[in-house]
């Protein structure tokens, strides 16, 4: 709940280096590479919600969370082949799950919310065209 624009830049970068060396250490692309690009993706979502920060722009970071975890799946099961519309159904409800809950919160405004989803959505959604 860091309700100021300015408490959120120092846990940003934080998860932007310990992303790094996640993605440099442990997941690498020969050995993982679709969690690879999942991580690739969350670096870059992260960066994006740390430059609105000086747009003073607040993006909601669950809902970062849960829109990449949303198109992941969805790229999962295109890349395997394999039916998860049930499972995907399931993240969507809770993508709304999620927005909801920070509304009733007062935490984000529909705003914050739709730019915390597509910050989420839209890095995966452009990492498909190195995986799928």
């Amino acid at each position: 709940m860091l309700s100021d624009i300015s408490q959120r830049k120092i846990p940003l970068l934080l998860q932007i280096m310990l992303f790094a060396v996640l993605i440099e250490k442990s997941i690498t692309f020969e050995r993982f590479p679709s969690l690879y690009f999942f991580f690739v993706g969350g670096i870059f979502s992260t960066i994006f919600a740390f430059f609105l920060l000086y747009l003073k722009t607040k993006a909601s970071i669950h809902m970062i969370g849960m829109s990449a975890v949303t198109v992941f799946i969805i790229g999962l099961s295109i890349h395997n082949e394999i039916n998860t519309i049930n499972l995907v159904a399931f993240f969507i409800c809770m993508n709304g799950l999620v927005a909801s809950s920070r509304l009733v919160m007062n935490a984000h405004s529909n705003k914050e919310l739709l730019i915390g989803f597509l910050c989420g959505a839209i890095p995966q959604t452009a990492l498909f065209y190195f995986w799928l």
